[in-house]
C-alpha cells in the first residue's frame, strides 16, 4: 500500500532529478541553437535568423581540422595500449596472490588520483631532461599514464566474478594457457573490454589539463576550443559541438537498439 508520505517523497524525487537533468542538459540544448544562429559572436539572445553558414564555414577552419586530427591521433594510439596495459596490470593483480599486489596496486591506482595538469608538467620535464620536446608523442605517453587505470579497474571487476572452474577443466583436457587465454579468458572479458575501450576514448578525446601541458606547439580539438573559447569565437565551435553530440546520441541510440534487440532474442 502506498502511502501519502511515499508519493510526496516521489514527488520530491521526480522535481529533484528534473531540476538536475535542466541544470545539466540546458547549457548543452543553448550551446547547439548558437550553431544556428546567424549572429556572430554565438546567441541565443540576439536571434537574427536560422542558418546552417557556420557549418559549411568548417570546412575552411584548416587550424580546427588539423587539431581534430591530432585528436584522433592521439587517440588511436592512447586507446589500445591503455587497454592492452590495463588488462596486463589486472590480470597481475587478480591471478598473482602475493602481498605485494596490494603495494602495486596502490602504485597503479595513483595516476587516476594524480591532477591531470602534474602528469602533464611531470612528463613534459621528464622528457625535456632527455632531449625531447613536447610533441603528440608525449602527450600519449602523458594520457595513458592515467588513463590505463580506468581500463585496469574495470577488468579486474571482470576477473573477479570469473569462474575458474571453466580454466580448470580446459587445463585438464589439454589447452595449453595461451590456447586457454584466447578461447576463454578473452571471450569472458569482451564486454569490459569493450567499455574500457569506449571510456579510454572519450577521456583521451576530451582531456585537457594533461594534455595542454604536455603538447607544446600543437593542438588538439580540445586545446584549440578553449583557447578560442578564451576570446570572441565563432559559432563555428557550435556547429561543431552540434556534430559531436549528434554523433553521441546516434551512437547510444544504436548501441540501446542492438542491446535490447539482443536480450529480447536471449
Amino acid at each position: 500500500m502506498i502511502t501519502s508520505s511515499n508519493k510526496t517523497s516521489e514527488f520530491i524525487l521526480n522535481i529533484y532529478i528534473g531540476i538536475f537533468l535542466l541544470f545539466m542538459f540546458i547549457p548543452l540544448l543553448l550551446m547547439m541553437a548558437a550553431g544556428f544562429n546567424a549572429t556572430d559572436p554565438p546567441s541565443v539572445t540576439d536571434w537574427q535568423g536560422f542558418t546552417l553558414q557556420w557549418f559549411y564555414q568548417l570546412k575552411t577552419e584548416d587550424r580546427l581540422i588539423r587539431c581534430l586530427g591530432n585528436s584522433f591521433k592521439i587517440v588511436g594510439v592512447v586507446v589500445p595500449l591503455s587497454v592492452m596495459l590495463g588488462l596486463s596490470a589486472a590480470l597481475i593483480l587478480t591471478r598473482i596472490r602475493a602481498k605485494v599486489t596490494h603495494y602495486l596496486y596502490a602504485v597503479l591506482v595513483s595516476p587516476m588520483l594524480t591532477p591531470g595538469i602534474i602528469l602533464g608538467i611531470t612528463t613534459i620535464v621528464f622528457w625535456q631532461k632527455i632531449g625531447v620536446n613536447a610533441n603528440l608523442f608525449t602527450v600519449m605517453l602523458a594520457q595513458t599514464t592515467f588513463i590505463a587505470t580506468y581500463p585496469m579497474l574495470i577488468i579486474m571487476s571482470r576477473l573477479q566474478r570469473q569462474d575458474h572452474f571453466q580454466e580448470e577443466a580446459a587445463m585438464d583436457l589439454g589447452a595449453s594457457p595461451l590456447l586457454l587465454f584466447w578461447r576463454i579468458t578473452i571471450p569472458f572479458l569482451r564486454p569490459a573490454i569493450f567499455t574500457s575501450a569506449a571510456l579510454a576514448f572519450l577521456m583521451s578525446f576530451e582531456n585537457y589539463n594533461t594534455t595542454v601541458f604536455s603538447i607544446g606547439s600543437n593542438c588538439t580539438v580540445t586545446t584549440e576550443i578553449a583557447q578560442q573559447a578564451r576570446k570572441a569565437h565563432t559559432p563555428v565551435i557550435n556547429a561543431l559541438g552540434f556534430i559531436f553530440v549528434s554523433l553521441t546520441i546516434i551512437g547510444a541510440l544504436i548501441y540501446t537498439f542492438f542491446h535490447r534487440r539482443r536480450f529480447t532474442r536471449t
